[in-house]
């Protein structure tokens, strides 16, 4: 059990049916399409739907109190006994029902987010914190103005640490996160160009993301990436970490190595990890995640231990093995001009193959400078790269940049998924890597069945 809608009646004041008694709630839904257990169900209102429609659905799928917007009318096949609970707006409701929560159960919560790297970072985290707390963390990509109050609200009231993911797409929602959770420590991973179409410039992208201290007490702790220029103003600030490969910074990421099948690195604490992602990035991920616990005062065993054996969130370079024993490289969740260079700087580094091929797609919320930042990928490629297929509108800016250089890479622009396949057919070997990279919807994921999947 969560609270009882008892404990509701503290927050909403004006209410109907049984809502004075101590009835339990087990859960928060918002989806009416879901068995529950015991839930308070939320009807949000969108674009092209409203919850309040599907009150039934939520009424025979478990739900046994309700949240209501005042001004919608009531159905007649609600028990008299039912407690319903008026609102202004129901999702302002959700969000302030999940700050209540949160000071219920008052756990250390950790907040993250940047331009990219919040889920590997969020998953990292997690793996390591879980080893001495009881631990609740963001499932999947449930980072919004909706996704992070459910995650707040699916806490049990055991919980002791919270781990949120923080994402945006305009200015004011992270400051909206932040006071929701209220960090007792934050992590901003670093400054990309995402979402740059709404924000402008990685100046309003940097003072979108530094939001998240809006709902920071005086002694919570900032950890931030100390090489990103943009970041720092934040270095003066009391209670502020800095995480990065510059030996300017409190935490130093060194000596780092690829693999096939890890990364190692080792710290200025002067301690030596490895985990199973591959990336520089990843490492300066870990090391964010390394600063929380020794802030958390989690034992060095715990940590390295954890990190050997930690388990992410799919599709974010997934190292796979294909048709033919062809080496695949699953990165197709989601993607940014920085986000793509790192995943083709991971590519130029590993060893064992004699072939090395790109697969890379659109990346989206780019604005007008789509084009520009499409070209500056091109700047990562170099003659390591055996070929080049690109695959939607703006990535043929990618390859054809490339092929203005003369390069001796196999460069090829494609718009037909068949053809995509085929040209991949003369790479299908075990000598071979090939690296899908995109954003969300252009669904690479599609292209890596293909190649993966034995039929």
């Amino acid at each position: 059990m969560l609270f009882t809608t008892e404990w509701l009646t503290s927050i909403f004041g004006d209410y109907k049916g049984a809502a004075t008694d101590p009835i339990g709630i087990g859960e928060v839904a918002t989806d009416s399409r879901k068995k529950t257990q015991k839930s308070l169900f939320i009807p949000i209102i969108g674009e092209n739907f409203d919850g309040h429609d599907y009150i039934k659905q939520a009424f025979d799928q478990g739900a046994v109190a309700t949240i209501w917007q005042k001004e919608r009318q009531l159905p007649g096949f609600l028990p008299n006994d039912f407690p319903v609970f008026f609102v202004e707006d129901t999702l302002e409701a959700l969000q302030e029902l999940a700050g209540f929560y949160r000071e219920k159960i008052n756990p250390i919560v950790i907040g993250i987010t940047g331009s990219n790297g919040k889920t590997t970072t969020k998953d990292i985290v997690a793996s390591v914190v879980k080893t001495a707390f009881i631990t609740q963390q963001t499932k999947g990509n449930l980072n919004n103005h909706i996704g992070l109050p459910l995650t707040v609200l699916s806490m049990s009231p055991e919980t002791e640490v919270l781990i949120v993911e923080m994402g945006m797409n305009q200015y004011g929602e992270i400051e909206t996160l932040s006071n929701i959770a209220k960090p007792d420590i934050a992590i901003i991973t670093n400054i990309g160009e995402s979402h740059i179409e709404y924000l402008g410039s990685r100046e309003g992208i940097a003072k979108a993301k530094l939001e998240i201290i809006s709902g920071m007490k005086e002694n919570s702790l900032l950890i931030i990436d100390g090489d990103e220029p943009l970041l720092g103003e934040m270095h003066k600030r009391d209670n502020v970490i800095t995480c990065g490969f510059n030996a300017d910074n409190e935490v130093v990421v060194e000596k780092v190595k690829l693999s096939q099948s890890n990364t190692q690195f080792q710290l200025s604490d002067g301690y030596e990890y490895e985990l199973p992602l591959l990336g520089k990035h990843h490492a300066l991920n870990a090391a964010f995640a390394i600063t929380v616990a020794d802030r958390l005062q989690i034992p060095k065993f715990n940590v390295v231990k954890a990190l050997t054996e930690l388990e992410r969130t799919s599709m974010r370079f997934e190292l796979i093995k294909g048709k033919n024993g062809v080496s695949v490289i699953n990165d197709a969740y989601n993607a940014s001009p920085t986000s793509m260079k790192a995943s083709i700087s991971v590519v130029k580094q590993m060893e064992g193959f004699k072939h090395k091929v790109l697969v890379l797609g659109d990346i989206f919320e780019l604005g007008n400078e789509s084009r520009l930042f499409h070209q500056s990928i091109a700047e990562s490629i170099d003659d390591s790269i055996s070929a080049l297929f690109t695959f939607g509108d703006d990535s043929k800016e990618i390859s054809s940049t490339v092929n203005k250089r003369n390069s001796d890479i196999n460069c090829s622009h494609f718009t037909s998924n068949e053809d995509l396949l085929n040209a991949l057919e003369d790479y299908l070997a075990k000598d071979t890597l090939i690296l899908f990279k995109a954003s969300r919807g252009m669904q690479f994921e599609q292209f890596v069945e293909k190649l993966t999947n034995p039929s």
